[in-house]
This record gives C-alpha cells, sequence and structure tokens, in this order.
C-alpha cells in the first residue's frame, strides 16, 4: 500500500516539484533580461511619443480598427478615446454593438467579412488602419482560425493599402514563422510574410506573447490559465506574457512617432518597452518623463492617455 511509504514519496515529490520550480525560474529569469534588439530605438518611441502627441492630433487624421470587440481592440478603443489624436475613428465589425463612452470621432460600420470587398468604400480616404482581428489558440487549424486569421487580415490590408493607408498596425503572435512546423505559428508567419508584399508605407507587426487580460466571456480553462500565470507576471513581467492595455499603449505610441523604416516587427518584450512600461531597459536619456505605471486605468497618472 502507498500510503505505508508516505514518508518517503512525500519528500521525493516536495524535491521534485522545487526542482521544477528552480528550473522555470530559471528559463524566466534567462528570458526576462535577455537583450532586445534595438533597444535604444524602442525607448525614443516611448520618450517621443510624450512629445509628439500635440502635434500629431491637430494634423487631424483618421483612422479606422478592426477586431475592435476582442480584448486587444477593446483596450485599443480605450486608449484612443482617451488620446484624442485622430479626428475620425471608423470601427468596422461583423456587428453593431454597444460602446459605452466613447467620442463623437467613433463610427461604426457593419460588414461582412467573406465580402468584404464590397465595402471597400469604406476604407477610401483613411490614414491609419490597425487591425486586432484574431481568434483563439483553441481553434488551430479550424477553417475559422484560417479565414479570421489569415484572410480576413489580408483581404483587411488589401482594402486599407488601396484606399490610401499609410500606416498599417497589425496584431500577430509570438513565434509566427512561414517555415514553422506548427500550424499557429507558420499561419501567421505567412500572414505577415505577405502583409510586407502589399508595400505600406509603414507596416507595425506586434508579436505579443501570452495576453493577460479580464476576458468578458467566461472561459474556464483560460481563466485557470491566466491565474497561473500571474505570479509569473509579477516577478519577470516582460519574459512571456503582456497585459493587453500595454499592447494598446504601445500601437498608440508607435503612431505618433514618425518613422523612416518601412517595416517594424515588435516582439513581447519590445512591446512593454515601446509601451514605456520597461524603462529599465533604457538609458537614463531616453527614460519617458511620465510614466503610465502598471495600466492607463489607475486614476493617480497624469499622462494624457
Amino acid at each position: 500500500m502507498l500510503w505505508f511509504k508516505c514518508h518517503e514519496i512525500i519528500p521525493g515529490f516536495i524535491l521534485a516539484l522545487i526542482y521544477v520550480a528552480l528550473s522555470l525560474s530559471g528559463v524566466f529569469l534567462y528570458m526576462e533580461y535577455e537583450s532586445i534588439e534595438d533597444v535604444d530605438t524602442h525607448c525614443r518611441i516611448a520618450y517621443t511619443a510624450e512629445r509628439n502627441t500635440a502635434a500629431f492630433r491637430q494634423r487631424n487624421y483618421s483612422a479606422f480598427v478592426v477586431g475592435f470587440s476582442g480584448e486587444v481592440g477593446r483596450h485599443l478603443l480605450e486608449v484612443l478615446n482617451r488620446a484624442k489624436i485622430f479626428g475620425k475613428i471608423t470601427l468596422i465589425g461583423r456587428r453593431i454593438i454597444k460602446l459605452n463612452n466613447l467620442g463623437p470621432e467613433f463610427e461604426q460600420r457593419r460588414v461582412k467579412f467573406d465580402l468584404l470587398d464590397d465595402y471597400a468604400d469604406i476604407f477610401e480616404g483613411i490614414d491609419y488602419g490597425f487591425c486586432t482581428l484574431g481568434t483563439s489558440h483553441g481553434s488551430v487549424q479550424s477553417a475559422e482560425f484560417n479565414r479570421v486569421d489569415h484572410d480576413y487580415v489580408l483581404k483587411t490590408a488589401e482594402l486599407a493599402k488601396a484606399g490610401g493607408c499609410k500606416h498599417f498596425s497589425v496584431v500577430s503572435s509570438h513565434g509566427a514563422d512561414g517555415n514553422s512546423s506548427f500550424f499557429f505559428n507558420r499561419a501567421k508567419g505567412l500572414m505577415e510574410e505577405t502583409l510586407m508584399q502589399y508595400n505600406f508605407e509603414r507596416l507595425s507587426i506586434y508579436r505579443p506573447g501570452v495576453l493577460l487580460c479580464n476576458r468578458q466571456e467566461h472561459r474556464p480553462g483560460d481563466t485557470i490559465f491566466q491565474s497561473l500565470l500571474r505570479p509569473v507576471a509579477y516577478f519577470f513581467p516582460t519574459a512571456v506574457t503582456l497585459p493587453v492595455e500595454t499592447a494598446a499603449i504601445a500601437m498608440l505610441n508607435n503612431v505618433v512617432v514618425p518613422n523612416n523604416r518601412s517595416v517594424d516587427i515588435y516582439e513581447n518584450k519590445a512591446i512593454h518597452v515601446v509601451a514605456g512600461m520597461a524603462s529599465q531597459y533604457c538609458p537614463p536619456e531616453l527614460v519617458p518623463l511620465r510614466h503610465y505605471g502598471n495600466s492607463f486605468h489607475r486614476k493617480d497618472h497624469d499622462s494624457e492617455f
């Protein structure tokens, strides 16, 4: 009987747990302090965004957001609403939803994504595009995943380019690689490669790690998984996780700062830096004057956002 050997099993089990915890901590520690390619450029975006906001706002640019009902999209709307940097923002989705406390610059347009060519006029004359379309990992290898994460994204970009969009920003995924043996990563990578062929004046690709959010829809498995990751995010905030509001702020910061490069790819850690949430990686002269804190929902910060 096993219970006769509890004095042998329990200590061994505890030692195994300690070993696993220490091993994982070592991996996360390495990822947390792994160097960031072109870190000064990323730091400069967060630093300069604070100074460029007013001038950008005066140009009265227009923008569209596709995927605004998802978690990243929803937080992006909140950030855009606070910043007031666009004269008009068109929200493109498959249904009209109730949006609370948004300014008069926001306008919803309902479309059928399978017939998106029929709505090409919506994209005419819009300067900036944000695409946060995406399905969950649970839909991997399904027709829905390929249709939404690949086909709809590319069709949106195609119409945006034809309509005059100058800067297209898209949320992809960590590990995106057109040559990957994993279906999810390969599909995301192929989507990125095709986008680069559209030759936007600026294309910004964001590759977040595990997105942390309080989902509006209840998913027990996702809730448990995120609960397990909270301690990791606390001790190793930039290693593998990314709060959705941080992603939204990074997208906004990047838009208001001029950039001569046609394509930028921001990995998870770089997104934290661009958002001004990881100033420890920046030289002192490029630390943002006003730190946004852990969330733009804080009421005690003095940021315009």
